[in-house]
Formats: C-alpha cells, sequence, structure tokens
C-alpha cells in the first residue's frame, strides 16, 4: 500500500509528463518509427528513433491520447537516449512488469516510470501506459531486421492484460 505523500508525487510527476511532455521535437533523420493505437480508448502514438552505433541518439514521441498515455510516452523518449538496443529491450520488459505487478529486475531504474506503478490497479489504463512501449518494441524489432518503416501496430484486448 502506498502513502498518500507518495500518490500525491507520483501524480504530480505524471502531470508534469502530461503537460510537458519530453521527445516532441521532431527527428531530422529517423532509422525508424512506428504507430500505434488504442482502439479501447483512442489514444495515438508514433515513435520515431534515430541510432548512432547502435545506441539511441534521438527519440521522438508524437501522439495525443489520456494523461497516462501521454505522460508514458514523455517518459520512454526521457529514458532512452544513448542507451542500447538490449538495455531499451530490458527497459521495456521492466516496465511491462511493473505494470502487471511482477518484480522489476535488479538493477534496473525505471526513473520516472515509477510514478505509472498505480496505474496496475486499473486495468483497462494499463493499455494507455503501454501504448509506447508497445510501439516502441515493434519499431526497434524492425530496426533490427533492417527495415525502416514497420507500420502501424494497435493494442490488443491481450496486451492489456499480459504485453
Amino acid at each position: 500500500m502506498q502513502l498518500p505523500e507518495l500518490d500525491d508525487l507520483y501524480r504530480e510527476v505524471v502531470l508534469d509528463h502530461y503537460r510537458s511532455p519530453r521527445g516532441r521535437a521532431p527527428l531530422e533523420h529517423a532509422d525508424v518509427h512506428n504507430e500505434g493505437f488504442n482502439p479501447v480508448c483512442g489514444d495515438e502514438v508514433r515513435v520515431a528513433l534515430c541510432f548512432d552505433a547502435g545506441r539511441v541518439a534521438g527519440v521522438e514521441v508524437q501522439g495525443r491520447g489520456c494523461s497516462i498515455s501521454v505522460a508514458s510516452g514523455s517518459m520512454l523518449a526521457e529514458r532512452l537516449a544513448g542507451l542500447a538496443a538490449a538495455e531499451v529491450e530490458g527497459l521495456a520488459a521492466a516496465f511491462k512488469a511493473l505494470m502487471h505487478g511482477e518484480p522489476v529486475p535488479d538493477g534496473v531504474d525505471l526513473g520516472d516510470l515509477e510514478a505509472l506503478s498505480g496505474v496496475r490497479r486499473f486495468p483497462v489504463r494499463i493499455k494507455c501506459a503501454l501504448l509506447a512501449w508497445t510501439t516502441l518494441e515493434d519499431a526497434l524489432r524492425a530496426w533490427q531486421r533492417g527495415q525502416a518503416e514497420p507500420g502501424r501496430s494497435s493494442t490488443t484486448e491481450d496486451e492489456g492484460e499480459r504485453s
């Protein structure tokens, strides 16, 4: 059970990311991008990445949706800079674990993403928090395969329950 003070702090962190989302500056050259859509609530996101020597050199997250979806995308943009592809995959897996009430692996710093931990109490909202991350994972897989445009993905009923 969380303390009320911690809930208030987490709420402020989420609202800050919603009101001033990070990663909105367009990338001049993206190595890969992907679009995601949550048909349950209408959230939309576009994630674009550029790489330098196998590390994330730039992140762009554009979209519209609820405060949780926008804040999660903003946190994604803030956390990825400089990470190698394997580190991005590990961070995404750790965030999914957090959203599903599972333990976060030792040594993984979620940073502001911890502020979204309360979302897991509302299963339908988990999809909102994970949209940018599932979109990112599809883009990352496409980049790893050498494709430039993986297309459009959408969350499914199962992704909210178990991504």
